[in-house]
């Protein structure tokens, strides 16, 4: 692992241990060249994945990206950073089950959606502006009576 304040490519683990919810392993490593300390995070990886954009471009699948898509629609929302990761845990786990290392982009942004639906409704309704791509306020509107029709 290259040290992330001076490049060096020998550092060393010097604890390591599973994450509180079992999905990753963190690993705090010391630069054997500065001595600076940092973290990293160890997960397991089923498969390559490859998202197809609506443009037909292909980029890597990022979970990175994935997480702070959904944290952009949970900005200033009650929900705890646990339920997140297990929602965004439980997004990648069913994309790589699928058996195919190509994902279109709407797959996932559907599946986001389904999280975000159960996780935090105004979550739900930001995702979905972004998502659906919203230009009129009957798009909200749309929105809006479908989930107030699976309340009730």
């Amino acid at each position: 692992m290259r040290c992330p304040y001076c490049s060096n490519e020998d550092t060393q683990v010097k604890d390591s241990r599973p994450t509180e919810d079992g999905t990753s392993i963190r690993r705090r490593r010391v630069c054997t060249a500065c001595g600076g300390r940092f973290t990293t995070f160890e997960r397991v990886q089923l498969r390559e994945l490859v998202v197809v954009k609506r443009s037909g471009r292909r980029v890597p699948f990022d979970r990175d990206k994935l997480t702070r898509s959904v944290q952009i629609a949970l900005r200033k929302r009650p929900v705890e950073p646990e339920r997140i990761e297990r929602m965004i845990t439980g997004i990648v786990r069913q994309l790589e089950s699928l058996g195919e290392n190509d994902i279109e982009a709407g797959q996932i942004g559907a599946l986001v959606m389904e999280g975000l639906k159960t996780l935090d409704p105004v979550a739900y309704v930001r995702f979905a502006s972004v998502y659906r791509d919203f230009r009129e306020v009957k798009d909200f509107e749309s929105v809006l009576g479908e989930l107030n029709s699976e309340n009730d």
